[in-house]
């Protein structure tokens, strides 16, 4: 799917050049947030794939006459299997994201959950015609969606679907989509590599080539026939050309009407997992780290202005400050933490005033990015060491 991917949302502060230190408040940084039922249609029957390569030599042999009898009908040639099922799959355009689906009756499309995620209705293309469709029936465990198609034209074409339990690793596969999410009627084939359970969800491995927006389209065997649903492209360590489709199994709930119960994680997520990738609990904290990271690399770029102005009139105007931290003026951090000396010939209150006021945003800044840091699991030490880092460690953000 392109623009489909999965986003924490974490505030993070933005990172601005450190403006020249003046009387006013250096601006607070900026933050932004990083986390009926329709009957279904009768559906039109269809008209039985010959499975290639059949033999026909299992009927009666007729009495011996002067008729000869039939060769068997050659197998399908792939040009012949494509014909057939490019007319059913369309192209997707949900929000942002584009994808694909296929027709399963004139006004069903079974596509990725994922390539729908978040919208309620969406765009369908089949060549020259466009339908508006709604997003019926979401399964997430399973990462498919049903939609329902507004003023289905009864002629449209569909596709008969199969079962993963006649794969055979070693068999011949088509894979149809729109590559990139632009390419529509794409073809790639390839062969099952594997049938693969990951969870309660079966999936079948295949070389066939699987690009961005090839997301929900059809795996079709050499009769044409759907045995899976192309849900994602792995580039592996050591080469690439790895495939996964949910198989067509796990359709059946939705076209009865019936969703699926809850999974803790989809397949795609669990096969990453089982691939090497990191859980989403280690994933949440190495974002929530680098959260922080990106906080405290702006409070240093400020926090240097602040120790060259403290540096610059400290020792004309201070008579005695706490020191509990890596910078002299987190003292202004502390209850009655600086002793001014008020018979200096400046304004030392002006100038502790604008200490506090540049001050403040960053201690702010820092706060909240901590908090932030804390719920996505990142552990007080990180964060303490990642603070020593950038001299910005003080007993107070504890």
């Amino acid at each position: 799917m392109v623009g489909g991917a999965v986003a924490f949302l974490i505030m993070r502060p933005t990172t601005p050049s450190g403006p020249p230190l003046s009387d006013t408040a250096v601006p607070a940084p900026s933050t932004q947030t990083v986390a009926t039922d329709v009957s279904a249609a009768e559906p039109v029957p269809q008209a039985t794939l010959t499975t290639a390569g059949a033999s026909l030599l299992t009927a009666p042999r007729p009495a011996a006459t002067n008729t000869p009898v039939p060769a068997p009908l050659p197998p399908s040639s792939l040009e012949d299997v494509v014909g057939r099922v490019l007319p059913a799959v369309a192209s997707i355009t949900a929000g942002q994201a584009r994808g694909t689906g296929f027709f399963v009756r004139p006004d069903q499309v079974l596509t990725n959950a994922h390539v729908v995620e978040g919208q309620t209705s969406v765009r369908l293309q089949v060549g020259e015609a466009a339908y508006t469709a709604r997003v019926m029936i979401v399964a997430q465990g399973s990462d498919l969606a049903l939609l329902q198609v507004y003023s289905p034209n009864p002629k449209q074409a569909t596709l008969q679907l199969g079962s993963a339990s006649t794969a055979r690793v070693g068999e011949e596969v088509i894979a149809v989509g729109s590559a990139l999410g632009v390419l529509s009627n794409t073809v790639t084939r390839g062969i099952v590599s594997a049938i693969r359970d990951v969870g309660t969800v079966r999936l079948i491995q295949t070389d066939a080539a699987i690009n961005p927006g090839n997301s929900g389209g059809p795996l079709v065997d050499r009769s044409g026939v759907v045995i899976g649903i192309n849900s994602l492209a792995v580039a592996a360590r050591e080469g690439q050309g790895i495939g996964f489709a949910v198989a067509i199994d796990h359709a059946t709930p939705l076209l009865d009407g019936r969703g699926t119960s809850a999974a803790a994680q989809t397949p795609l997520t669990a096969l990453s997992q089982a691939m090497g990738a990191p859980g989403e609990g280690d994933a949440l904290r190495a974002k929530g780290e680098q959260t922080y990271t990106q906080a405290l690399a702006w409070a240093a770029q400020n926090s240097q202005q602040l120790d060259d102005y403290w540096n610059r009139y400290a020792s004309s105007c201070v008579t005695s400050a706490a020191r509990s931290g890596d910078r002299p003026w987190f003292a202004v951090f502390e209850p009655n933490g600086v002793s001014l000396n008020m018979a200096a010939t400046i304004n030392c209150q002006s100038w502790l005033d604008t200490i506090r006021t540049n001050a403040v945003p960053i201690k702010n800044t820092l706060d909240q990015a901590a908090e932030i840091s804390r719920r996505s699991g990142v552990y007080p030490g990180v964060m303490r060491d990642l603070r020593r880092k950038y001299r910005l460690d003080w007993n107070g953000w504890n």
